[in-house]
């Protein structure tokens, strides 16, 4: 009896969080990350510190990204990054783009281009937000998002005046 493969697919996720001490958030989410089954995280970028998106009476983000390789599907991979959201306190209600304790976004996996109740990959307004692009940049620029063209096309158009670049 031969073993099945699962095929591997590289998987792209955006990092985020403005409550409770949103550096710490994000770098135990890293940690986290690095624990999912079936999944090799491969790349991190630096940790940058981005305004808010949506309502401004809030802090600041602290953001980042990272690339690995996994062999969970795309929802198995979505509930996953919502586990550890929970983990982190995040509740998926009130405001929309108000504050949170962590966001795990799934932004691109392999080519993907699906778009469910629970899932659009790429992930929607990826092509506009800087606080994505920048990170994902220094970990991938030529990646090609399915559907809309590279990071690194994507990332010249975007203004990055107020993304700033973070020390441990």
């Amino acid at each position: 009896m031969s073993a099945i493969h699962t095929p591997e697919f590289d998987a792209y996720i955006g990092i985020g969080s403005n409550l409770e001490d949103p550096m710490r958030q994000v770098q135990t989410a890293i940690r986290e990350l690095r624990s999912l089954p079936r999944s090799r995280v491969i790349k991190v970028s630096p940790l940058y510190r981005t305004p808010p998106m949506g309502p401004p009476d809030q802090p600041p983000y602290v953001n980042a990204a990272l690339k690995l390789t996994t062999r969970l599907a795309p929802l198995a991979l979505l509930d996953a990054l919502l586990d550890i959201e929970r983990g982190h306190g995040r509740v998926r209600k009130g405001r929309k783009w108000g504050p949170r304790t962590l966001d795990l976004d799934l932004l691109v996996y392999g080519e993907r281009i699906m778009d469910e109740p629970r899932l659009t990959l790429p992930h929607p307004g990826i092509a506009e937000r800087a606080f994505v692009l920048v990170p994902l940049h220094d970990i991938e620029p030529e990646l090609e998002v399915p559907g809309i063209g590279t990071v690194s096309a994507l990332h010249e158009r975007c203004d990055t005046g107020e993304i700033h670049p973070l020390t441990d």
